[in-house]
């Protein structure tokens, strides 16, 4: 299922984002990838959401395939097409992040992600709003986003009460 999720995502891609100018987009690209290792990293075996792997592969292989291949392609394609007034950006961020909580569902109905540290399905919805929102503020402010993120991980780590330790 999640290489499904991958090829369809590229396949979407091939359509109708803008490959053409895709280094202009590169920079998101790379946060939203940079970002989803990260968490992965910080969190390690008490994650908030857990893949469960395919028959083909296993979990850091999956993990992998979303930070390196399906998030930064699908986010060349949220950015392709950004829309330049408030109103049909705010409709745009909640379309997408809609778009993520359907194939989120999807997933959890075949059991192919699990939440557990206190994380529910629809909190995921709220996320993808926040994460949405400042991707597409990182696009033009990056600066801005990487302050905004800070608060919102320190809050989501204390919230759910991650264990963060900074050396071993």
């Amino acid at each position: 299922m999640h290489v499904t999720i991958a090829i369809l995502t590229i396949l979407a891609s091939f359509k109708w984002a803008d490959w053409k100018n895709w280094r202009e987009y590169h920079a998101s690209m790379f946060f939203i990838s940079t970002g989803g290792l990260m968490y992965e990293y910080i969190v390690k075996e008490n994650t908030l959401w857990k893949f469960h792997p395919d028959f083909l592969y296993g979990h850091e292989m999956v993990v992998l395939v979303y930070a390196i291949i399906t998030m930064p392609v699908s986010i060349l394609l949220f950015l392709s097409h950004f829309p330049k007034t408030w109103i049909r950006r705010i409709f745009y961020i909640l379309v997408w992040s809609g778009m993520y909580i359907f194939v989120e569902w999807v997933l959890m109905k075949f059991g192919k992600i699990s939440y557990q540290n206190g994380w529910k399905f629809w909190y995921s919805f709220y996320f993808d709003i926040v994460m949405f929102s400042v991707i597409a503020l990182h696009q033009h402010r990056p600066f801005k986003a990487y302050i905004i993120s800070l608060p919102i991980i320190i809050f989501l780590i204390i919230y759910f009460d991650i264990p963060f330790k900074f050396a071993k």
